[in-house]
């Protein structure tokens, strides 16, 4: 009995090790400094030029709607990632507002010579949780 015992632990100790092991992953530390979340995905290549621009880039698909603004304009309103055509002092520009944030912003920043022109920018309704 004792024998049937010993070898039902010896089974059971050699499961859980296998067990355990499969549980193992390569250490991920560089200069023993663990990098979080390296091991999920790296970019290899820089950011692209619209993952920089803070106020967002200009767009290469049809606006979502075109807006004239006048010599006395003050203020332009937008969504976050809505997408518009801008004509502002005889320029025209298609622009997606993909913006780190909702600060305001001047026009001229991305047409040039549309000074004084304040862009605000509201959170786009469908990204906001709740």
């Amino acid at each position: 009995m004792k024998t049937k015992f010993s070898k039902l632990a010896l089974i059971a100790a050699i499961s859980l090790a296998g067990a355990g092991t499969s549980y193992a992953h390569e250490d991920y530390s560089e200069a023993g400094t663990y990098h979080w979340l390296s091991h999920v995905s790296e970019s290899k290549s820089a950011p692209t030029a619209n993952q920089l621009a803070s106020f967002g880039y200009a767009a290469t698909k049809n606006a979502d709607r075109e807006i004239t603004l006048a010599g006395g304009s003050k203020y332009l309103n937008v969504t976050r990632l809505e997408t518009v055509k801008i004509n502002v002092g005889g320029k025209s520009v298609v622009w997606t507002f993909d913006t780190l944030g909702t600060a305001p912003f001047p026009l001229s920043k991305i047409v040039s010579g549309a000074d004084g022109i304040t862009v605000y920018v509201t959170e786009n309704p469908s990204y906001q949780g709740g």
